[in-house]
C-alpha cells in the first residue's frame, strides 16, 4: 500500500513560506528543504494555488508565497487542496459474507473522517507553527485598508 505524503509536504512547505511571507520561494528551493523533487513541490503548489492559498510569480526573480495570513489558513483547507478524497477506503467487492462487517466498517470510517475533518478545521498553520516552536515573521509592511470618503 502506497503511502500519500502530500498532505504533510504540502504543510511543511506552506510552513516555510510563512517563516519568510515577503519572500517568494522557488520550487527548487522548497524542494531542497523538503528533500524532495521539485516537480513534487510545483504540482502541491500548483494545487494550493487553485485552492487560493499561495500565489505564484513567473520569471527568474519569481516563486510562490501565501495568499492568506497563516492565521486564515486551517489544516482543512490544505487538506481539501491537497487530498480531497475520503481518508478511510475499503475493498470494492462485496461478498454475503462481509457485507454486513463492510456496512459497520462504513459508519466507522464516516465517523473518523468527520472527527479528523474537525480536528484539522479547528487548527490553523499559524496555530501549527506556533506548536513547533518555530516563529512566523511579520511582515514588513502591514496591509492598509483604502481610505474611505467621508460622509457628506
Amino acid at each position: 500500500m502506497a503511502v500519500n505524503l502530500r498532505f504533510s509536504t504540502g504543510i511543511e512547505a506552506l510552513v516555510l513560506m510563512a517563516t519568510e511571507p515577503e519572500r517568494f520561494h522557488t520550487s527548487q528551493a522548497l524542494a531542497t528543504v523538503l528533500a524532495t523533487n521539485p516537480v513534487v513541490v510545483r504540482r502541491l503548489l500548483s494545487a494550493l494555488s487553485h485552492a487560493g492559498l499561495v500565489t505564484s510569480v513567473k520569471g527568474p526573480s519569481g516563486g510562490t508565497r501565501l495568499a492568506k495570513s497563516p492565521k486564515q489558513i486551517t489544516l482543512r483547507d490544505i487538506y481539501r487542496a491537497l487530498d480531497s478524497g475520503e481518508l478511510l477506503h475499503q475493498t470494492a467487492h462485496d461478498s454475503a459474507e462481509t457485507k454486513e462487517l463492510k456496512k459497520t466498517m462504513r459508519g466507522v470510517f464516516r465517523k473518523a473522517q468527520k472527527c479528523l475533518e474537525e480536528e484539522l478545521d479547528s487548527t490553523t498553520l499559524n496555530q501549527l507553527i506556533k506548536k513547533s516552536g518555530k516563529k512566523t515573521a511579520k511582515p514588513a509592511v502591514e496591509p492598509v485598508e483604502p481610505a474611505q470618503p467621508a460622509p457628506q
